[in-house]
């Protein structure tokens, strides 16, 4: 006589084998579950990056006027017309070289301050939360501050004497670095703080048991196992300086002469200010787009290649 089989249902809570037919209808549910719980998120990333971003690329390649509107392709007329702008290459060069001072001073000075509050004193908590206040004032509020505070009639430059923090190409360039610099030191030292507490304090011990000094420990075991913050931080300040707008159009509006106008102001000045042309606006917008892509892909790629 041939054996039978029979079907055991599962005890109540648990979970039915896969492929036996009481587990699709659950794991459909799960699936609509995640798609629910995925759907704000792709709806407003759909909304408030992919479509402005398809809008940009039409528009660069239409004539597209700002009182006018879509007066038909133009393709590729608004991006020869921006790298032959007067303005363009200069406006490259200053975004480069403040991208490089800034990141490089404020990095530096985030890790000095992550240091020194890194060990728990009585102090600690005071000058951490000196240091991370000014992070929560917005950009524009600081540049307005900083603003009035290098007027000519403020009170403490004025009673020094001090009349000169905007009127020359490096004195405006140097005030807006101590803006960024007083506004965001603070939020990667926090940064760089968790990851310097995320380093096992066995490894500085180990260290010292070796007769390394302060300045070995610091640099043979507090920077490579502080590379991933560092990285982060970088990306971060890097991306932040090339899409530079706010302070210098509220400190510099550019000037003196057009020295300390950015790539960013000059998509705003194209756009709203004098040419009125949206379809070269969206053009440069795409075209610093790409730089930030590529900027952006070439840090990922050397941050891989030294974790591997």
């Amino acid at each position: 006589m041939a054996p039978t089989s029979t079907l055991v249902a599962p005890p109540d809570g648990a979970q039915a084998p896969p492929g036996t037919p009481g587990s699709r209808p659950r794991n459909r549910m799960k699936a609509l579950a995640g798609w629910a719980y995925a759907a704000p998120t792709a709806l407003f990333v759909l909304i408030f990056f992919i479509v402005p971003i398809v809008l940009v690329g039409r528009m660069s390649v239409s004539d597209w006027g700002l009182f006018t509107g879509n007066e038909g392709i133009n393709a590729p007329e608004n991006f020869t017309d921006v790298l032959d702008d007067r303005l363009f290459w200069p406006a490259v060069w200053f975004t480069v070289k403040y991208t490089v001072v800034t990141t490089l001073i404020l990095l530096a000075l985030a890790l000095a301050l992550a240091m020194l509050v890194q060990e728990a004193n009585r102090w600690t908590g005071f000058l951490r939360t000196s240091f991370l206040v000014p992070s929560a004032l917005g950009l524009a509020s600081a540049s307005l501050l900083f603003y009035a505070l290098y007027s000519p009639q403020s009170t403490p430059l004025g009673f020094l004497g001090i009349d000169s923090f905007l009127g020359t190409p490096n004195a405006a360039l140097w005030s807006t670095v101590a803006l960024v610099v007083w506004r965001f030191a603070g939020f990667y030292m926090l940064l760089l703080l968790v990851g310097l507490q995320g380093i096992s304090g066995d490894v500085y011990e180990a260290a010292r048991l070796d007769g390394a000094g302060r300045w070995q420990t610091f640099r043979y075991v507090t920077l490579p196992l502080l590379k991933s913050s560092l990285a982060l931080c970088t990306i971060l300040c890097v991306t932040g300086s090339m899409l530079a707008f706010d302070q210098f159009y509220i400190l510099t509006k550019g000037g003196p002469d057009n020295s300390t106008i950015t790539i960013v102001q000059l998509v705003y000045n194209m756009a709203f200010f004098g040419q009125n042309n949206l379809g070269r606006a969206a053009a440069l917008s795409i075209l610093v787009l790409v730089a930030l892509l590529v900027v952006n892909a070439l840090q990922f790629r050397g941050l891989r290649d030294k974790e591997s």
